[in-house]
């Protein structure tokens, strides 16, 4: 028997979110800098839905694509403040193909309240 409707494929890259809107880019900019700062504001943060990883990005220079952060891959002694690249976080496909996604339900907080270690 011939179908008239076969089944579709679901495509889930062409899904794939957007990991810096414009609001977003716009807040980091407004926030600048927070080098002075103990308890700096986590602004975004990123995981991996597959997998090991989460980056709690702080600071983000628009003309580099770089953010300035916590990045903790095995939340053990190697986690580390440090600097990571947003094309490297869209560029990124773990199981089943999945990419980096950006924590929607977070919203801003001072990184102390994530019990990471302040600056």
């Amino acid at each position: 028997m011939e179908q008239d409707n076969p089944p579709r494929c679901i495509n889930f890259h062409s899904n794939k979110m957007q990991l810096l809107t414009k609001e977003i880019e716009a807040r980091f900019k407004e926030v600048g800098s927070q080098d002075l700062l103990k308890d700096p504001i986590v602004i975004a943060k990123f995981f991996n839905p597959a997998g090991a990883g989460t980056w709690y990005a702080t600071e983000y220079d628009q003309s580099e694509g770089i953010f300035f952060g916590y990045v903790s891959i095995f939340q053990d002694h190697c986690d580390e403040w440090g600097y990571f690249s947003l094309k490297e976080l869209q560029n990124f496909k773990g199981s089943f193909g999945l990419g980096i996604e950006r924590d929607i339900h977070c919203g801003e907080k001072p990184i102390s309240e994530f019990k990471i270690p302040t600056l």
